[in-house]
This record gives structure tokens, C-alpha cells and sequence, in this order.
């Protein structure tokens, strides 16, 4: 018999999906990359850019996961025309359909907005168990380059692991950062507080993190105190000329950052090789490699983001969803 498919709605991920629940699937995603039980779609990602009169961005991926096992598409749209995007926002549209790789039959449809914002800061986020500065009891002073989706969500990770003493931020508009730092403020009753430049955020910090929306570069290393980790979520946040003087660097996939045209361009100017790489985080992760061995290590962490992470937290809140009865059953063609 063909089974209905059970769609669940944005609202509902929110009750369905923690920050430690999403840093476990991703955390145990990368142990499924180690044990080589991923596969991925040929090609890895398909995108149709429609710009004139439309401004229109079409970005589809899929996974299989063996040790689930679930397969499914991540697709998602939005429009960008140079003065308004709309990635990061509930109207564009972002979804991942999950279906039996035993039979092919449709399972379910989950709205990624939540999943999606939240696995992009926990799977660089939870390498720091590894790579993060070693004494969890001494409250840090986080630096915050960005306070949009990525480092709202990323603060959320980073408080599951790190107290801090002081967090400090900077963004585009002094009017946005200057609500963010009085919330956050009066939410973890430490001083958050506001700088004009991305330097003053940075120097100084133990962890600073860069989650813009821009291709400039943002972050100098010659900024990055001894003992600092620098968690990178999008192309250029660190000077690609700094990478190689970090003392180690770990990333979450050399393929699929290798298909990125920022990445691309620094390993093609011979800023970077596979060689200077201390490891992917998979590595990190089952100790193939080592994480921090010293507190004054100056450590970068850079993600571009894994379908399959995206994949195995739509199966987990699709599960979730099942069992708590949340969503709404669409019928199936059969």
C-alpha cells in the first residue's frame, strides 16, 4: 500500500528541533561521512540563476544516507536583485522531500527555514567540542562579525559549550546591532556590546565568528589573538591569504568547498593547498586527526554547509513530527 506523505510546517520545526538536538544530528552525520555511508547526487548541486526581469535563484541538492536510511532533495528559491535578497527569509521558499531509498515511496515534505538556519551555525559550531579553546569553565569573550540568522544561531551553539564574560558585535546598521546587543544584553545578563568596526569585534576575542551575507573580505588573521578560534560559515570571512598561517584549519568537506568559487580562486592564487588542511571535521570528529592540542593554537573552522546534514535533520523532525501526531497528512498518488 502506498503510504501517505506527511508535510510539516515551519511553526511546527520550531517545537520538533533544539540547537543541542540539531549539533547531535550533525555531529553524528559527520561519523556517517567517516564510515563512508553518505552518497551523494552526480552532480552535487544544480542551480538555475534567471536574472533578467526575474532575479530568480533555483539551488537543488540531494544525500542518501545508508545508516538511516533516508534519501532526499533539498531545493530551495529565493530572489535576489542585487539591493533585496531574500535568503534567510521565511518568503523564499526552502524544503526538503524525503522518500524511502528501499522503495522510492514519498514520506515526507519539511520546511527548512528553522532546520536549515540552525544546521548552518551547529555543524561548524560543534567541531569546537575538538577545536574550541580546551578550559570550558573560563568565561571567553566572543566576537560576533554579522548578527543576522547566522550569528543569532550561532550564539545559540556557541552557549550550549562556552560561558562568556563579554560578547561584542558589529553589522551594517548601527541601529540593528545596537537592539540585538540591548536583547542579548538583558537575556544573559553580560555585557553585548556594539563596535563600529570588525576589527575592534575581533582583536582580542577567544572565538570570533564571521556570518555575513557579503563577498568582501571581512575578517584579517593578523587580527586573531594566540589561542583564537575563528568560525568561518560563508565565503570570504577570513583573508584567504591568512589561512595558511592559522596553525591549524579544518573544514567540513574538501569537495564540496572545492566547487565554491571563493575556495576555488584562493587554492588557484597558491594561497592554499590540501596539504596546509589539518583535516575535514569528520576527522576531528572519530580522532583521525587531532583537535587542539595547545590553548595558544590559532584555529580556523570553515563550513559551506553538507546536504546530508540537511537531510538527516528533516528525517529526525520528520520523525519526530510522526510520533507526536504534528502536521498534515497530503494523500498519495496511489
Amino acid at each position: 500500500m502506498t503510504r501517505d506523505i506527511l508535510f510539516v510546517p515551519y511553526k511546527a520545526t520550531l517545537d520538533l528541533l533544539s540547537v543541542q538536538e540539531a549539533m547531535d544530528v550533525c555531529e553524528e552525520v559527520y561519523r556517517m561521512h567517516a564510515r563512508d555511508s553518505v552518497v551523494w547526487s552526480n552532480p552535487p548541486a544544480f542551480k538555475m540563476d534567471v536574472a533578467e526581469g526575474f532575479n530568480n535563484h533555483w539551488h537543488v541538492k540531494a544525500a542518501l544516507l545508508k545508516d538511516v536510511p533516508t534519501t532526499g532533495v533539498r531545493l530551495y528559491n529565493y530572489y535576489d536583485d542585487g539591493v533585496r535578497n531574500t535568503v534567510g527569509y521565511l518568503d523564499c521558499t526552502r524544503y526538503v522531500v524525503l522518500s524511502d531509498p528501499k522503495t522510492g515511496e514519498a514520506e515526507a515534505i519539511v520546511d527548512e527555514h528553522w532546520n536549515y538556519a540552525i544546521r548552518s551555525t551547529a555543524a561548524a559550531v560543534v567541531a569546537l567540542k575538538w577545536m574550541g579553546p580546551l578550559d570550558r569553565t573560563r568565561p571567553l569573550t566572543l566576537g560576533l562579525v554579522g548578527i543576522g540568522t547566522m550569528g543569532v544561531n550561532a550564539l545559540r551553539c556557541l552557549l550550549t559549550l562556552y560561558k562568556f564574560k563579554e560578547i561584542r558585535c558589529t553589522s551594517r546598521r548601527s541601529e540593528t546591532r545596537k537592539a540585538f546587543a540591548e536583547n542579548w544584553s538583558k537575556e544573559l545578563g553580560i555585557p553585548v556590546v556594539t563596535k563600529d568596526t570588525i576589527e575592534e569585534v575581533v582583536r582580542g576575542s577567544d572565538i570570533a565568528v564571521g556570518g555575513t551575507t557579503s563577498t568582501d573580505i571581512m575578517t584579517r588573521e593578523q587580527w586573531l589573538k594566540p589561542g583564537a578560534t575563528f568560525i568561518s560559515l560563508a565565503r570570504r570571512e577570513l583573508d584567504p591569504a591568512g589561512w595558511a598561517k592559522m596553525d591549524k584549519v579544518v573544514i567540513d568537506s574538501w569537495v564540496f568547498n572545492s566547487i565554491q568559487k571563493e575556495f576555488k580562486k584562493m587554492l588557484e592564487a597558491g594561497q592554499f593547498s590540501r596539504e596546509q588542511l589539518h583535516g575535514e571535521i569528520c576527522d576531528v570528529v572519530t580522532g583521525k586527526v587531532k583537535g587542539r592540542e595547545r590553548e595558544d593554537e590559532r584555529i580556523l573552522v570553515h563550513t559551506t554547509g553538507l546536504v546530508s546534514q540537511d537531510v538527516a535533520i528533516a528525517h529526525y523532525v520528520y520523525k519526530k513530527a510522526k510520533e507526536r501526531g504534528l502536521g498534515t497528512w497530503l494523500p498519495a498518488a496511489g
